[in-house]
């Protein structure tokens, strides 16, 4: 199954978005918040994503979501510190972070393939609500 890393300044907001999109996924699907600072303040580790990402890592791809730009460019920093053999299994998606993370949890829930899981991730970006 394709794994998921929920990157964002926060660590109470990562962790509220994984145990949101949670209440939907697959148990044996593995979503890992990477939030916040390893001191628990504000702001993105690169090295803390790096470890999100291999323990995201199922053999099948990762999708990682982030909450602003800073932490897209710590992502791919994160992805960067990694072997070539996992890094080109890791997309970052152009998403809005929850409704991206609820999207890419059930895609990836039903076993879907990395490039469908991301693709339902982005689509987020045209939900309405209203």
């Amino acid at each position: 199954m394709v794994g998921i890393v929920i990157v964002s300044h926060s660590m109470k907001l990562a962790d509220g978005i994984k145990d949101l999109a949670g209440q939907m996924a697959d148990k044996q699907l593995k979503i890992i918040a990477a939030g916040g600072m390893e001191d628990g303040g504000i702001g993105t580790d690169a090295i803390k994503i790096s470890k999100a990402l291999q323990e995201a890592n199922s053999g099948e791809g990762v999708v990682v979501l982030a909450d602003l730009g800073s932490a897209i460019l710590s992502a791919h920093t994160a992805v960067e510190l990694l072997d070539d053999a996992l890094s080109s299994f890791i997309r970052i998606a152009d998403a809005p972070i929850v409704e991206g993370a609820i999207s890419a949890v059930i895609q990836a829930s039903i076993g879907s393939s990395l490039d469908e899981v991301v693709n339902a991730a982005e689509e987020a970006r045209s939900l309405l609500k209203l």
